[in-house]
């Protein structure tokens, strides 16, 4: 049952949660994004290939969706305060093992564990917004969320070349996986509020009910179109400023930050947009979609840095795709919040995101495929601009109208 006006010490407390979400999630994407900031200087050490590369890359996405498939029933079986530190905890410690690794198969191996441990972080924020905040207020939790991993993104290419420039590589992922293990002992320091939604204890719904719902159909074929291209970026956006724009590993930061600054923006808005447009009187479902649409028409002009000249300006349309990304993202969060139960919210994003993850995985070997045969980034750019526009028609076919759930 839920609660319109929860008392003001409950209201603070769960802006604490959503705080120390925060902090999980940037750290998440902290200790994913250091290989690829490191690149140029561990394929000179390693020497490896954009192949092997390739295959570090999709290891990672690989094991984090089948991982998908079991962390969001964990999170609905155990609870959000023991599976996410759970999670937190594992994912920091892979972090910590990329130090103590000497080739592609060791490196490998610890992204598979990294990628395995971080797939709880989705379903445990987006529990966290179904758990304790109203309809109300559950974009905005959801749009301040969302912004994590951007600045983990914007931080992590600030901060990591230095570090290792300064102490070695290995000490990067040492620090990142560090800080994991801190956010753990604060996580269960902190007194949780009381629930808002009821979501503990086992699903209502089962599994083969989840498969068989139109409305989950539509969150994953969301999340596969538009998981592709964030993966994408992840992964290769460092290297794309050093092919397109010759920058080296110590100037590369700056750009790849100016891109996911921007990206942060996009979650805000993702959460705050839709929030405005139903306080002035739009229908959930029209409020909803036509934000959906919003980003997905900003993303269009992506393949347009393949003809600049200044690596400035591509990260400013770069930065223009993934904010519109992370609106959209945002949304399609919010989008499981508003049509599923909240007791089966993170089952259901964990199915979503490993078709996500899986999709990522074409994507990302087609990126060393096209580079390897000489295509460059204009199959993958084209793919960005129109997969949010094909994802929006898909929710319009399944989900015709978009009703609260009970």
């Amino acid at each position: 049952m839920q609660n319109p006006s929860p008392a003001p010490a409950h209201s603070k407390a769960r802006w604490v949660v959503v705080a120390l979400v925060f902090f999980a999630i940037m750290l998440n994407y902290v200790d994913r994004q250091i290989l690829a900031l490191l690149k140029p200087t561990l394929e000179k050490e390693f020497a490896w290939s954009d192949q092997d590369y390739g295959n570090m890359a999709s290891a990672f996405q690989f094991a984090a969706a089948v991982a998908f498939l079991g962390t969001g029933w964990f999170i609905d079986r155990v609870g959000l305060r023991i599976g996410f530190a759970a999670g937190v905890f594992v994912w920091s410690l892979a972090g910590m093992a990329h130090a103590f690794v000497s080739g592609v198969t060791g490196f490998i191996g610890a992204r598979v564990v990294l990628g395995a441990a971080e797939s709880i972080g989705t379903p445990a924020a987006v529990k966290s917004a179904a758990t304790y905040f109203g309809p109300k207020d559950r974009s905005i939790a959801l749009g301040i969320g969302n912004t994590a991993p951007n600045v983990g993104a914007v931080i992590t290419p600030l901060v990591i070349p230095a570090l290792a420039i300064a102490f070695g590589w290995r000490a990067a992922f040492l620090v990142a996986g560090g800080l994991g293990l801190v956010w753990v002992v604060a996580w269960f320091a902190f007194k949780m509020p009381a629930a808002i939604a009821e979501t503990g204890g086992p699903a209502p719904i089962r599994w083969i009910d989840l498969f068989k719902d139109r409305r989950t159909l539509a969150i994953a074929v969301a999340k596969v179109l538009s998981d592709q291209v964030w993966f994408f970026m992840l992964s290769w956006l460092p290297d794309l400023f050093h092919r397109l724009f010759g920058l080296p590993q110590g100037q590369v930061g700056l750009p790849v930050a100016l891109v996911y600054a921007l990206a942060a923006c996009g979650a805000l808005t993702g959460g705050w947009l839709p929030t405005r447009l139903m306080a002035h009187g739009w229908s959930l479902d029209r409020a909803r979609k036509s934000t959906l649409l919003l980003y997905a028409l900003l993303i269009l002009p992506v393949p347009i840095v393949l003809s600049l000249q200044s690596p400035w300006t591509a990260a400013l349309v770069l930065g223009l795709g993934l904010f519109a990304h992370q609106g959209f993202s945002t949304n399609v969060f919010a989008l499981t919040t508003d049509v599923m139960p909240a007791r089966s919210v993170g089952s259901t994003i964990g199915i979503a995101a490993f078709c996500g993850n899986m999709g990522s995985i074409g994507m990302i070997q087609l990126s060393a495929w096209s580079l390897g045969h000489g295509f460059g980034y204009a199959p993958m750019l084209a793919i960005c601009a129109c997969s949010y526009l094909l994802a929006l028609a898909f929710i319009q076919l399944l989900i015709p109208r978009i009703e609260p759930a009970r």
